[in-house]
C-alpha cells in the first residue's frame, strides 16, 4: 500500500496534460481489453467502455460483469489502479478550474470574444454603465480594464483585465481590435490611492488613454468622459466619437428641472431601460424618401421620430430628403422597436 501511495503522489506532481493523456489512454485500452477478453459478455468496445467508466468511478451499475478469470483480473486491476488514476485526474480538473477562476478574477486572462464593450477605469459611472448594458442587452459581454488587484464585478458576462490602459499589451488582452465600443471614464484616483482635485490632471490622464486607443484602434467607437469642457480643445486631434460632460450635464438638467418640473424624469426614462419607452435608432427604409414619409409611417407603427443623429429639427425639415447614412432616433417601447426594426 505504501508503494501505491508513492505512485499516486508522483502522479499528483506530474503535468496536467500528461495525466489527462494517461487517463484517456488507460480507459481506452481497458475498454478494448475488456471487450477482447469477453466478447460475449460486452458485445462491443462501447459496452466495455461503459463498464470501465462505471468501475473506475465506483458507480457499479451491475448491468455488465466479467465472467472469466481474465476479465475479473482486469476488474481487480481497475479497482487498484484505475480508481486512483481517475481520482487524481478529477482532482487535477478541479484544481485547473480553481486556478482559472483565480486568474480570471485577478484579470490575468486574455479575452477572446468579439463585438464586446470595453470600459476603462472602475468608478461609480462605470458601475452604472455596466448595469445599464447588462440590463439593455442579455447577450453582450463587457471587458473592464483597471489596476485593481481583483475584479470589482462578479458576473458571467463581465471579464476583468488588470493593467494600464495606456499600454498596448493591456488593450490587446482586452481584444480591443474586435470591440464594439470603448468607454473611457475619468480616473480621479492615482496608483497610490490619492484623489486628483484638478480636473485638468484628470482629463490629461483621459487624453493619454484616448490617444493610445485612437492611434492603434481607429475602427472602435469611443465615448469619453470629460471633467472640464474647457479641455475639449485638447482632444481635437483625437478621433473620439462622443464626449460626455458629466458634471455640466447634471447641472444643466437640475436647472431645467427647476424651470420645467418633471423634465429630469423624462430624460431619465429615455436613457434607462427601466421604463417602457426608450430611445432607439433606425436606418433609412427604401420606401422613405423624405423625413415626412418616415415620420408619418413611424407614427402609424407606434413610434415617434425625433431626430437624425444630433439634429433635433426634424419638424422643420419634413420635406427634405433623407440621406442613405441617416441614423433616425425614435421613441417607442422595446416590443415596437423589435417589430419595426425588422422592416426594410
Amino acid at each position: 500500500m505504501f508503494y501505491f501511495s508513492k505512485i499516486f503522489l508522483k502522479l499528483l506532481r506530474m503535468n496536467n496534460k500528461f495525466i489527462y493523456s494517461l487517463a484517456f489512454l488507460f480507459i481506452l485500452l481497458s475498454a478494448t481489453g475488456a471487450y477482447l477478453l469477453e466478447k460475449d459478455t460486452f458485445g462491443s468496445v462501447f459496452n466495455g467502455l461503459w463498464w470501465v467508466m462505471a468501475t473506475v468511478t465506483t458507480t457499479g451499475y451491475g448491468d455488465y460483469t466479467p465472467k472469466t478469470v481474465a476479465g475479473k483480473c482486469l476488474g481487480i486491476f481497475l479497482y487498484i489502479f484505475g480508481i486512483g488514476l481517475i481520482s487524481v485526474t478529477i482532482s487535477k480538473v478541479i484544481d485547473s478550474l480553481f486556478v482559472y477562476r483565480q486568474r480570471k478574477e485577478a484579470g490575468k486572462l486574455r479575452y477572446q470574444g468579439e463585438q464586446h464593450f470595453v470600459i476603462i477605469v472602475w468608478s461609480k459611472n462605470a458601475e452604472l454603465a455596466i448595469q445599464e448594458i447588462l440590463h439593455t442587452d442579455t447577450t453582450t459581454e463587457i471587458v473592464l480594464i483597471d489596476i485593481l488587484e481583483r475584479t470589482p464585478v462578479v458576473h458571467n458576462r463581465v471579464h476583468y483585465i488588470r493593467g494600464n490602459p495606456t499600454h498596448i499589451e493591456t488593450l490587446e488582452m482586452a481584444n480591443m481590435e474586435k470591440a464594439r465600443s470603448v468607454f473611457i471614464f475619468a480616473d480621479e484616483i492615482t496608483q497610490d490611492k490619492t484623489m486628483l482635485r484638478d480636473p485638468s490632471f484628470v482629463d490629461g490622464k483621459t487624453l493619454l488613454v484616448a490617444t493610445t486607443i485612437e492611434r492603434n484602434y481607429r475602427n472602435v467607437n469611443s465615448i469619453v468622459e470629460i471633467k472640464n469642457s474647457d479641455n475639449l480643445q485638447n482632444f481635437q486631434h483625437v478621433n473620439v466619437n462622443e464626449f460626455i460632460l458629466g458634471s455640466e450635464t447634471i447641472s444643466q438638467l437640475a436647472v431645467r428641472s427647476a424651470f420645467s418640473p418633471g423634465s429630469s424624469r423624462i430624460v431619465s426614462q429615455l436613457l434607462t431601460r427601466q421604463s417602457r419607452s426608450n430611445l432607439h435608432v433606425l436606418g433609412k427604409r427604401s420606401a422613405w424618401h423624405t423625413y415626412r414619409d418616415a415620420f408619418e409611417q413611424l407614427l402609424l407603427e407606434g413610434a415617434t421620430l425625433i431626430s437624425d443623429r444630433d439634429q433635433l429639427n426634424i419638424n422643420r425639415k419634413l420635406d427634405q430628403l433623407i440621406p442613405e447614412e441617416a441614423q433616425l432616433f425614435v421613441i417607442c417601447d422595446v416590443e415596437t422597436f423589435e417589430r419595426i426594426s425588422a422592416l426594410k
